[in-house]
């Protein structure tokens, strides 16, 4: 089992990505055979999370965008910032981050900022009093291979080509005092979003579709 010093250490040198492409197979591996004992939770943004490791302040995902995903609709937006930074590396198909530039705007605000407050399978979206606007700033393209970092704080989006499935392996670090934001209605009121955990039936089968698409590279 790698740790995520060890992940980090091979996402950062990108000098052997193989030795990364074979973790995550072994990792579905024992996930679709029962030997790891997680279930999947398909995202509000669109994707499926394979939590690996979350049991403290640093985290291990694999996310995987299917062929037919379903429609995405967050009852916010998908524009969002993470209360930790992220590392990613894209193992299979591409992935295109939108870096937005948030700036606060009272007198014509765009957007409300959401405040995200998770708690096992619920997410609690609690509006808060920072109104904004929203502008896209840059445009990011990573392909299989590749690997990219958002800074905690900086809000974004990320997505697919429609039809065009994407795994990566994700590893969050969280940073003291941070939280997870959203951006959405200026008249919008808080209320909680339930995640959807799949069973283990369910998580097996997905785990073997993810590796063969890793498998493809």
């Amino acid at each position: 089992m790698m740790t995520y010093a060890d992940l980090e250490r091979e996402i950062d040198r990108g000098t052997r990505p193989e030795l990364l492409r074979r973790w995550v197979l072994d990792v579905l591996d024992d996930i679709a055979e029962g030997r790891r004992r997680l279930r999947a939770v398909r995202h509000p943004l669109g994707f499926t999370c394979l939590p690996v490791d979350r049991t403290g302040p640093d985290g291990i995902c694999v996310h995987a965008w299917p062929v037919d995903p379903p429609a995405v609709q967050p009852t916010t937006s998908t524009m969002h910032s993470h209360s930790w930074d992220l590392l990613s590396h894209v193992l299979h198909g591409r992935v295109r981050n939108e870096l937005i530039e948030v700036t606060d705007a009272k007198a014509e605000p765009a957007w409300r900022v959401y405040e995200v407050r998770s708690r096992e399978d619920v997410d609690e979206m609690a509006a808060t009093d920072r109104l904004v606007t929203a502008v896209t700033a840059t445009v990011e393209t990573h392909q299989a291979g590749d690997s990219y970092a958002l800074r905690a704080g900086g809000f974004h989006t990320s997505e697919v080509d429609p039809g065009q499935p994407a795994v990566t392996v994700a590893l969050g670090r969280t940073t003291p005092d941070g939280c997870d934001l959203s951006l959405g209605a200026v008249d919008g009121r808080s209320h909680r979003v339930r995640r959807d955990r799949c069973d283990s039936a369910e998580t097996a089968r997905m785990a073997r579709e993810i590796a063969r698409l890793v498998a493809r590279g």
